[in-house]
């Protein structure tokens, strides 16, 4: 991978990162370093979906659901600021972003602005660092992070002020969630984080006969974790991780299987400007697409889950980065349930070009194909384009 595609894939990867120190436009303030860091992108975007059947928690549109839309691509406009400083022997961090809309809302009103991260962490490289605040989950983190469309759209559908780029379509959501989380120094490429992070009630899609409760906010804390290696001989570099999750389903709900967990695993390789990713997850209660979200029948009983995403890409001699993407997410019935129209699998292709015009500055061309089946075996497909840029600073 050449400099500027590194360049643009670490303030990706930065912007959505669990540490301070972002190396953007950085501030001497006393006894602390103050760091300005984030990204602008704006897409044009037209998708058009084809079929006519019911698929509750589908991506994939139906025939006449044709969209041209205008706005910030999977990964939302960031703005961050953070400090951070060496006190006591201990090296002291704390970060603040907001997400303001790239689009024009319903009625004319402005764009939807997030507030994804705020967090403090203290530590020291001899053992390790404590993180107290909001920030990306743990579990499914590092697919997100692999994802090729993290610079771009993905799938078109709205997620605020951002679109699902992969999610749903080879993997969950990692969400934004307040969190204590330890992670381990490096020890020679291998490290590893421990959470207790903000659990979530089970949710429903409109319709979908699931298990839901009024609010999203759960009663009960989710444990998360994750190891990870990452590895440089000569002219490869990569990566290999697993994570998981675990959380009882409260609320005042009544399941026959309480608690909720899911697992992954993924590895990324890059040699001689190709990169190859692959990534698999596998639940119970768990859901698709959200966290929980139709991961209950109505009647309390867990739905399996699971899915992945291969991806190929490779720099140009015009140092443009081309990319093909596949993956798909899959839900099954409980056991006895009869649910023809509930969803059963989402699955995306997507091919991209992403050029640095500019170190900070990457144009970007996606299209991608969409397609939702609903246990009955009836599908939706749509198929989006984009068009847009990205910078990082």
């Amino acid at each position: 991978m050449n400099k500027n595609i590194k360049l643009a894939v670490a303030g990706a990867v930065l912007a959505l990162s669990a540490t301070a120190a972002n190396a953007g436009i950085i501030i001497p303030a006393g006894e602390w370093s103050v760091d300005i860091s984030g990204n602008v992108n704006s897409f044009f975007s037209q998708s058009k979906g084809s079929g006519s059947a019911v698929v509750k928690g589908g991506i994939a549109g139906t025939s006449g659901a044709s969209v041209n839309s205008q706005g910030t691509g999977l990964l939302p406009n960031f703005l961050s600021v953070s400090g951070s400083t060496r006190q006591n022997d201990l090296d002291v961090t704390w970060l603040i972003s907001i997400q303001p809309g790239g689009d024009v809302g319903s009625a004319g009103a402005l764009g939807t602005q997030n507030n994804r991260q705020a967090f403090l962490t203290f530590g020291d490289k001899t053992w390790g660092s404590v993180k107290l605040g909001k920030d990306l989950g743990v579990f499914a983190s590092d697919a997100i992070l692999n994802d090729m469309t993290l610079l771009g759209v993905g799938a078109g559908a709205g997620l605020g002020n951002a679109t699902y780029g992969r999610i749903g379509t080879g993997f969950q959501y990692a969400d934004w969630k307040s969190q204590v989380a330890y992670t381990t120094p490096n020890m020679n490429g291998l490290q590893a984080t421990v959470a207790l992070t903000q659990g979530w009630n089970a949710t429903a899609t409109a319709g979908a006969s699931s298990l839901a409760t009024t609010n999203r906010g759960g009663a009960n804390p989710a444990y998360e974790g994750k190891a990870s290696y990452s590895f440089s001989a000569n002219d490869v570099t990569g990566k290999v991780w697993v994570s998981g999750i675990a959380q009882k389903i409260g609320g005042g709900t009544t399941t026959d299987d309480p608690v909720a967990a899911a697992a992954d695993i993924g590895a990324n390789v890059n040699v001689a400007g190709f990169g190859l990713t692959g990534y698999y997850y596998s639940g119970k209660g768990i859901g698709s697409t959200f966290q929980f979200l139709d991961g209950y029948s109505a009647n309390g009983k867990a739905r399996d889950s699971d899915g992945g995403y291969v991806q190929v890409t490779y720099v140009l001699p015009t140092k443009t980065k081309a990319g093909i993407s596949w993956g798909q997410s899959n839900l099954d019935k409980s056991s006895g349930e009869t649910n023809t129209t509930l969803l059963k699998t989402n699955e995306m292709t997507t091919v991209g070009l992403y050029h640095p015009l500019t170190k900070h500055l990457n144009l970007v061309a996606e299209y991608s194909h969409i397609t939702s089946e609903n246990q009955a075996g009836a599908e939706n497909t749509t198929n989006s384009g984009s068009l847009g840029g990205i910078l990082f600073f």
